[in-house]
């Protein structure tokens, strides 16, 4: 595995055991510096009443909820659009929004909120939640990583997302009606959800690369997914790769 595969495992391994919101807190820090980043955030909108656990300095967090910065941050209106994975705020951003988002961005920057990468993430009935690794170096340039860390970087976001909203009670997302996944589904999403490759999936189950695909295409219909990615992390939710 190279160095970010290692470190995602470390975090699957790690996000098993949290129960309380510190303990996620915990995780995802570590996790976030491992990565390079120096603060990371996972806020859910659901309703009037915003939930987050974060880095981010208090008196920033309390500033933002206290202002309603949740109506006016251009990350958090990008992430209720957007279905995949986005940098803000790098090198090659231009300035966001209007004149009140961009002083926005300024104010944050002086907490060392300067750029970053967001996971958004999809519930049922107009709810909305994203996970971001943030940070205030500029010589850490987002937008570079993100082709290069996609699809890794959209798991954790789910895997946090799954675990907070089982382990912490939170409103569950819609589940679509599915069939029930077979043996050979949960096995191939098993191996997808420790990080494997279709190519390696193919070697460890000994089929064929194509045959792969099609369990995993099968078990996205069943769940109602719009993404592999997606599709592990409600198979987690629901217990089904326990």
């Amino acid at each position: 595995m190279n160095p970010v595969e290692n470190i995602f495992q470390e975090f699957v391994d790690a996000i098993q055991t949290a129960n309380k919101a510190d303990a996620f807190e915990r995780v995802a820090t570590r996790l976030t510096h491992r990565l390079g980043f120096q603060h990371f955030a996972y806020l859910r909108i659901t309703g009037e009443t915003p939930v987050l656990i974060s880095s981010y300095p208090k008196s920033w967090t309390s500033r933002y909820f206290q202002l309603e910065y949740q109506q006016l941050d251009p990350v958090v209106r990008r992430a209720r659009l957007e279905h995949t994975l986005f940098s803000w705020g790098g090198e090659a951003s231009a300035p966001a929004g209007n004149r009140e988002q961009r002083r926005f961005f300024d104010e944050a920057s002086t907490f060392g909120i300067r750029s970053g990468i967001t996971v958004p993430i999809r519930g049922g009935f107009g709810r909305t939640a994203a996970f971001t690794l943030a940070t205030g170096d500029r010589e850490v340039h987002p937008e570079r990583l993100v082709a290069d860390w996609k699809d890794v970087a959209q798991l954790i976001g789910l895997y946090f997302h799954t675990h907070v909203a089982v382990r912490l009670d939170l409103p569950p997302t819609a589940q679509p009606v599915g069939s029930e996944l077979t043996q050979r589904e949960r096995q191939c999403l098993a191996w997808t959800a420790r990080g494997k490759t279709v190519a390696d999936i193919a070697v460890l189950v000994e089929i064929a690369p194509r045959t792969v695909v099609f369990h995993l295409e099968n078990a996205r219909r069943k769940l109602g997914a719009a993404s592999i990615a997606q599709c592990v992390a409600e198979a987690l939710r629901r217990g089904l790769l326990s």
